[in-house]
């Protein structure tokens, strides 16, 4: 698991005005709250005080208060009330980590890690999302007991489709146009897929004489997948899914489907539904896998030429680990319940002298 990229934390309409949220990701928990301007604010979750828990507790005046002792928190992390002190100003330390929050596609972001603005990996950006061309149906969300790294392989996993959802038949790629595109963030794989004879689906609009499709699947980042089926010009599938790393077994996926065909709502059910059947196919196998994390060297597993965009992903994974963006997992397992960790904010770049330790990150070599 990485710092220093953007994770989906709450959807926008699991966040009220008065209510705070609870979210884990990265093995640590955080508290997110809107202020009385309606922006979302995402802090570490463990008070400095005596370790209590801000998301149990309630917002007041712009501020999270935490149950415990009262200690009120604003957005930007710092102690702006310690009740037992009276009016004496709070003290230096009193301060938990915040981090920078964007809402988009229906879903609280935050980006958890310590880098400034200018240095940031982008927050993925799907250029259609408010096109009219195109329809969003209700963000599908999916609890999957793996790691994500190997839900993220499955992915952009060229290889899988015909033994995983074999009612989607057997497509093979056309010779010449199977291509691995890369970003400064990511990469992938894209091509002409065709089956002679055979509807790859039903409905308007979705098929041709020779069962021709036009697929792509690429990742960005560490935790995001996007998917492209193009079942004929204007008419297609966009999926795109924001993956929150909770721990070494646990997977939380908001999925965002938009579609340029059936644009009637009353369609959105039946999308909805096969798409939550495909993916039922997936987590079947991804919660099966041994070993649960993704193995550390190419060698510990049998790869083929078809896994290609699987070693490039692993290439990219490595080369945030030698930035020294890698969470120490086994570090954090070893102090689970002793040590309160928190993924450092940009802000400890400004200030020292803070309360919660950051996470044990694995020595980069850059």
């Amino acid at each position: 698991m990485y710092i220093n990229f953007w994770y989906p934390i709450c959807r926008t309409n699991e966040l009220t005005d008065e209510a705070p949220v609870r979210s884990k990701l990265l093995g640590t928990q955080y508290v997110v709250f809107r202020d009385s301007q309606g922006k979302a604010h995402v802090l570490s979750d463990t008070c400095v005080h005596r370790g209590g828990s801000l998301s149990k507790g309630k917002v007041v005046e712009d501020c999270i208060e935490c149950p415990y002792h009262g200690w009120q928190f604003d957005a930007d992390g710092k102690c702006a009330k310690v009740p037992s002190m009276g009016d004496k100003k709070p003290p230096g330390r009193a301060k938990v980590d915040s981090y920078p929050v964007q809402e988009k596609y229906g879903i609280v972001f935050a980006f958890l890690g310590d880098l400034p603005e200018e240095e940031r990996p982008p927050l993925y950006e799907i250029e259609e999302y408010d096109d009219p061309a195109w329809r969003e149906s209700e963000i599908i969300m999916m609890d999957i007991n793996c790691f994500y790294e190997r839900s993220v392989e499955n992915g952009i996993d060229p290889i899988h489709n015909e033994f995983v959802h074999p009612a989607q038949g057997s497509p093979q790629p056309i010779e010449g146009t199977v291509e691995y595109p890369e970003t400064p963030w990511g990469s992938g794989v894209a091509g002409n897929y065709a089956e002679k004879g055979k509807k790859l689906t039903e409905g308007e609009g979705m098929e041709s004489d020779d069962a021709f499709l036009n697929a792509s699947s690429c990742h960005h980042g560490p935790n995001v997948i996007i998917t492209y089926i193009h079942f004929a010009k204007d008419t297609g599938l966009h999926q795109y899914l924001f993956e929150a790393p909770i721990d070494e077994n646990n997977t939380k996926v908001y999925l965002v489907n938009l579609r340029s065909f059936r644009l009637d709502p009353k369609h959105d059910e039946t999308i909805r539904n096969a798409n939550i059947y495909v993916t039922e196919e997936d987590i079947g196998i991804l919660e099966n896998i041994f070993p649960v994390r993704t193995p550390d060297s190419l060698t510990l597993e049998l790869l083929t030429p078809g896994d290609k965009p699987i070693v490039r992903y692993r290439e990219f994974l490595n080369s945030w680990t030698d930035k020294g963006w890698r969470l120490d997992w086994k570090a954090m397992q070893a102090a689970e319940g002793d040590v309160a960790y928190a993924i450092p904010s940009p802000a400890r770049r400004e200030s020292g002298n803070w309360v919660l330790e950051t996470v044990p990150l694995l020595a980069g070599s850059e």
